[in-house]
């Protein structure tokens, strides 16, 4: 018995390949990775203004937690030695540290981990500072609140639910929405090109991007970035028929308003990707050298994105890459040597194509990861925590400083609530505060970006730690 294979609109929107994804049911309702169906729906309203000038946002995501009191250590005599006592078997010689001299920490010693020669240049010319022993909070906190269990973040040591409080800094409940995606929200008519999301994503669906009107825009790190659907720009007879066949589909006009809103995003999106590939490609060369590996590749096509804003037409831009591998409960010194040696290698080329463009005072390049890690090794490496401390990078920060509160890094100190996890002295809220600020948010908006921020801090003209002048 024969059977016909009849191609149906269905069959065929869930066969034809989008990016690293497929265009069928579940990016319906869930993931055309430019504009959500709330944002196509309202795009027909938008009124675009330009304020001038350029702005960006790097967030740079270290996934699996990493252990930035390796990163960040005490190099002065006594402090360094009680570094040593608690980290035992894992320290970093105290000789092999790469020596910092922040301006704002006195009767303190500080070096970093060796594998940061390019950060500790750009800590010494003043242009990256560090946030100490930060974290996702609700509100302030004491050991003796945590013994009592109260005002926690849900999912406290969880990978999962604390990577996902340091994108959406509500971590008192399950939240979908991303505080960059709100910052997005209220400052992407800022660019007069709306064809393209403000918020681009090097690494596919994140938290941190997702708005209510403005998600990411998904794109890759080879060639031009294309978001295209696989073989949509080839000439050959099928890819010619197949994108003929969806752009029919396209055309169709669709009665229910969801089909309306998914078929207006996907336009979008293939508007977007033609437009960004156009303007990459327009664009100022970058002749910056990168690293070959993947999130050196990451950062070279975002320079290569803001070299070209002025094709792209736009004033404001947030990225999102990842930088996977933190999770370091065994191995840790060779293993978080490798990736801080990553790390470094691609800021440091980073930098030098935002000099070589120059945009170095306009790009802010900042680190998050899901926690800190306790301070006692478990045998070969450390286990989940909660304290940590982040790299904030670019010409407008007010550097060579260490921003917050560095502990005392001995068991028992008034922070720990055992076994040398931290409770944060200073939030995700405050540092992402002053970021936003930065960014164009007035202070008056700071509270609907960051909904916990009154609890740390009443919103003035200046930001909370003071990191940009």
């Amino acid at each position: 018995m024969s059977h016909k294979h009849i191609l149906t609109r269905r069959k065929f929107l869930g066969s034809v390949g989008w990016g690293c994804a497929s265009l069928g049911l579940t990016p319906l309702y869930s993931g055309v990775t430019n504009l959500g169906l709330m944002n196509a729906a309202a795009a027909a309203n938008r009124t675009a203004f330009t304020t001038g000038g350029y702005k960006a946002l790097v967030c740079i995501m270290l996934t699996g937690g990493n252990d930035s009191f390796n990163m960040l250590v005490p190099r002065g005599q006594s402090e360094y030695e009680e570094y040593a006592g608690v980290r035992s078997s894992l320290a970093i010689p105290q000789n092999d540290l790469l020596p910092i001299q922040p301006t704002n920490v006195e009767g303190m010693e500080f070096g970093l981990h060796p594998s940061l020669v390019n950060v500790q240049n750009l800590f010494e010319s003043g242009d990256a500072a560090f946030v100490a022993n930060v974290g996702a909070l609700v509100e302030p906190i004491t050991v003796e609140n945590f013994q009592d269990d109260t005002s926690l973040p849900i999912g406290l040591f969880s990978h999962i639910d604390q990577r996902s409080h340091w994108q959406t800094s509500v971590p008192q409940s399950i939240n979908e929405l991303g505080w960059g995606g709100r910052l997005a929200d209220i400052l992407h008519t800022n660019n007069s090109n709306q064809d393209v999301s403000m918020n681009i994503s090097l690494d596919g669906v994140n938290i941190f991007q997702k708005g209510n009107i403005i998600q990411e825009f998904a794109i890759g790190y080879q060639d031009n970035g294309s978001v295209l659907l696989n073989g949509i720009g080839e000439n050959d007879l099928y890819n010619s028929i197949k994108r003929q066949t969806l752009d029919n589909l396209l055309d169709q006009t669709y009665h229910n308003i969801l089909k309306t809103a998914f078929a207006d995003s996907v336009i979008d999106s293939n508007t977007s990707s033609f437009n960004f590939s156009s303007a990459l490609a327009n664009g100022t060369p970058i002749t910056t050298e990168f690293a070959n590996d993947a999130f050196s590749q990451k950062l070279l096509m975002i320079a290569r994105t803001i070299a070209a804003r002025a094709d792209l037409g736009v004033c404001n831009q947030t990225f999102f890459v990842e930088l996977g591998g933190w999770d370091n409960h065994d191995d840790l010194l060779a293993d978080h040597s490798a990736l801080l040696s990553q790390l470094d290698t691609a800021i440091g080329s980073f930098n030098a194509a935002m000099q070589e463009i120059g945009v170095s005072e306009d790009v802010i390049g900042f680190t998050m990861s899901d926690f800190g890690r306790k301070l006692t090794s478990n045998g070969d490496g450390t286990d989940h925590a909660w304290g940590g401390n982040s790299l904030v990078f670019g010409g407008a920060v007010n550097g060579r400083k260490i921003y917050g509160q560095f502990p005392e890094l001995y068991l028992g100190n008034p922070l720990d609530i055992g076994g040398g996890r931290l409770v944060p002295t200073t939030s995700c809220d405050e540092y992402f505060a002053d970021l936003a600020l930065w960014f164009g948010a007035s202070h008056s908006d700071i509270d609907q970006i960051l909904p916990n921020i009154t609890n740390f801090w009443t919103p003035d003209a200046s930001g909370p730690l003071g990191m940009f002048v």
